[in-house]
Formats: structure tokens, C-alpha cells, sequence
């Protein structure tokens, strides 16, 4: 287990520097927002279903602006209602399969902000860090107990239209939740360097992009990611529009990291956007040679390679993931269909495919439901798994 102690961490000098803009801020406001989730996990690896009924709550302040200055403090607790027939990591209950969402309660961000000019934004302290499509740095919203970071953030629009963004990464707070048993699960101590530029290139966006982690909790895991990313999008309300993506990124080792870090990354993305639908078709790759596969361990992975959450963590054969999706607007309903087909990148095994599905219903500008179903069908990975989620939000 690994313990630090921060006198002046990042989160710490942002408390510090509260007081330089909260005493004049005069017109903040309240942040609060509800979701009660329902999960059902049927795993044919186990002998026994689990369900897990959920209540998150987030209550937080976030002050007005004075000379470009402004600050977010934020709690978020989770909760579970009754019974305890899931295994949250945290609770013991290894018999049943696992509904990562643990009862907790946490400072969940508490940040600084300085705006000097509409280019310019500063932000230090603990809070959401999303890059890109989040597949490789993300808040992880779908869980109960998102993911936040001690972080400094620095974004900046030089007049040529380049765009910068550097991070300063120095804790993890992971979905696992501050209360968890397990130190090493609750958070990571980074020493982690993130710097993007950006321009505008043709219809889309051209990003090149360098991570440098230095994970302290998990040294052998420590990883450098150098990549390039293109993704344009172009609708045209009465007609025919289209999306595409490509990206590539190469992974090596870094700091303690182990000598068989090495890896590379591979999307290749497009699709027709009309009238209310979006059809997409993707091919994703994670490298693997039978010892490592490509990890992105600090991405919202459920957004990635299927619902049911069977690639959490690259298999060492790596990943190949073919893909159709379809989404549409019904005026205040959302529908969602996607289809998966996974195969290994060494050895060319098939491992399974998945159907997902959702419906989301927006009552009114507080509150939304969803359902939603994921169903895994292994051929040389994982075990059978069916997901089912019914959930209602509440954002103020």
C-alpha cells in the first residue's frame, strides 16, 4: 500500500487560494444533482446474478467571477439502498459479479480558476479532467463515484488558431471511491505530464498529442503515449452529413515502467449524420503481442468496446474491436443500438460479440431516465453477460 503526505499539493493550494475570490463573489450558485440506478449483472462465470440499487447525490458552490477569478467546492456521496447482492470491491461480496459502485462520500472537486481573457483559462485543484473523446483521460461519469484528479490545467488559443493545453496530473481520485479498503484502489499518486496542440485542419481538427506517467502507486504501469489525432464533422440540417476519425498513438514504457510496455493504437471512425440519425461504423485497435496489450487506464472506458464492460483491461493478445452504431432523436427520447464484433491482435482469436442498447427520455430540463441493456456473447474470452440498467437523474 502506498501512503503520501502533500503539505502543498495541488488540492491544497487550491483550498488556500479560496478566499482570494470567495470574498467577493456575490452571485454563485448551487450545484446539486441526484441519480438512483438500478444494475442487474448476469455472468454466466458466476453462479449467482447480482443487483445493485444506488442513490449518488453531488452538493457543491461554485462562486461568481471577480477579476477573472472563480472556484468550485463539491461533495459526492453514494449509497446503496437495500440488500448487498453485488460486489462492489469494497463490500466483500467476491460470490457475486461486480457492480463497481461502492458506498462512499468524498470531497469530489474543490479547484481555482483564473480567465485572464477569452484565450486564456487556469484552472488548479481537484477536478474533472476530460481530453478529447476521453478515451485516454476521463471523468468516468457513468459510474456513481466519478473520477477526478488533482490536477493543474493550462489551455491557451494562440491567435493563429493553434490551441495548447498542458496537465499537471499529481493524484488520481479513482471510481473505487475515497473509502474504499484498498489505498492503491481508492487513488493513484501520479507524477503525470499531459500536453496537446491543436489546429484546425480542413473540415475537422488535427491534435498531436504527449502523455508522460509516472504512476508512484503502480510503478510498473508507468507509460508514455506519443499520438496524432484527426477528427472532422460536417452537418448539414436538410441533408446528408458526415463524421470522421482517425487516430494512431505508439506506447512505451516510462519512468519505473515495466521493459514490456510496448504498444500502439489504432481508430478508424466515420459515418452519415441525417436529419435526427447518426449512423457510424468503427474499427478500434489496442495493440497486444502475448505479453502486454495497450492500457488507458485513466479513460471512461465504458464508452468504449462494448457496455458490458469486458475490456476494462486490455487482454495481453490486445484488441481489435469492429463496430456498428445507430442513434436517433424522438423529440424528448434518445434511442441507441450498437453492435460489436472483438478479436484478438495477436493470434487472431475471435473472443465474443455484443449487442447494446438504450433509451433515454428527458422529462424536463431537471430530470431524465434511462434503460439500458448490454449482451456480451463469449466465444474464447470472458463468459456469457447480460446488463441491464434502469436509472433516474436529477441535475439542478
Amino acid at each position: 500500500m502506498t501512503t503520501a503526505c502533500y503539505p502543498l499539493s495541488i488540492l491544497t493550494l487550491a483550498l488556500l487560494a479560496s478566499p482570494v475570490f470567495a470574498a467577493d463573489a456575490t452571485a454563485g450558485k448551487v450545484l446539486f444533482d441526484a441519480r438512483w440506478r438500478l444494475e442487474s449483472v448476469d455472468d454466466d462465470a458466476f453462479a449467482d446474478s447480482a443487483l445493485a440499487n444506488t442513490l449518488r447525490a453531488r452538493v457543491g458552490y461554485q462562486t461568481a467571477v471577480h477579476s477573472g477569478w472563480s472556484g468550485v467546492v463539491e461533495l459526492e456521496a453514494n449509497q446503496h439502498l437495500f440488500g448487498e447482492d453485488f460486489n462492489s470491491t469494497a463490500n466483500g461480496q467476491t460470490a457475486y459479479p461486480i457492480v463497481l459502485d461502492p458506498d462512499n462520500s468524498e470531497l469530489n472537486q474543490a479547484y481555482v480558476r483564473y480567465v485572464p481573457d477569452a484565450a486564456t483559462r487556469f484552472t488548479l485543484g481537484r477536478q474533472r479532467i476530460q481530453w478529447d473523446n476521453q478515451r485516454f483521460f476521463g471523468n468516468v461519469g457513468w459510474r456513481q463515484n466519478e473520477q477526478t484528479f488533482d490536477a493543474l490545467d493550462v489551455q491557451h488559443t494562440f491567435k493563429s488558431g493553434l490551441a495548447l493545453r498542458y496537465d499537471y496530473l499529481d493524484r488520481a481520485q479513482r471510481v473505487t471511491g475515497a473509502d474504499h479498503p484498498n489505498d492503491d484502489l481508492a487513488r493513484y499518486l501520479l507524477d503525470a505530464h499531459l500536453l496537446a496542440l491543436s489546429a484546425k485542419a480542413g473540415p475537422g481538427t488535427l491534435t498531436g498529442y504527449a502523455h508522460f506517467i509516472d504512476n508512484q502507486t503502480l510503478p510498473l504501469t508507468s507509460h508514455r503515449n506519443l499520438g496524432l489525432r484527426y477528427s472532422a464533422k460536417k452537418e448539414v440540417p436538410d441533408g446528408l452529413g458526415w463524421l470522421a476519425t482517425a487516430e494512431y498513438a505508439k506506447q512505451d514504457a516510462y519512468a519505473d515502467g515495466a521493459a514490456a510496455i510496448d504498444a500502439h493504437y489504432l481508430l478508424l471512425e466515420g459515418g452519415v449524420v441525417w436529419k435526427a440519425n447518426t449512423l457510424k461504423a468503427g474499427w478500434e485497435q489496442l495493440g497486444g503481442n502475448g505479453r502486454y496489450g495497450f492500457a488507458t487506464p485513466f479513460a471512461t472506458l465504458h464508452a468504449f468496446n462494448g457496455w458490458a464492460d469486458k475490456f476494462l483491461n486490455t487482454p495481453v493478445n490486445g484488441l481489435e474491436d469492429a463496430y456498428l452504431g445507430w442513434n436517433r432523436k424522438f423529440g424528448k427520447a434518445a434511442v441507441a443500438m450498437v453492435w460489436h464484433d472483438y478479436r484478438s491482435d495477436a493470434g487472431s482469436r475471435h473472443y465474443g460479440n455484443e449487442w447494446d442498447a438504450s433509451l433515454a427520455y428527458g422529462f424536463d430540463k431537471h430530470w431524465n431516465g434511462m434503460i439500458k441493456l448490454a449482451d456480451y456473447q463469449a466465444d474464447t474470452f470472458a463468459r456469457d453477460t447480460r446488463k441491464l440498467w434502469v436509472s433516474v437523474e436529477y441535475v439542478y
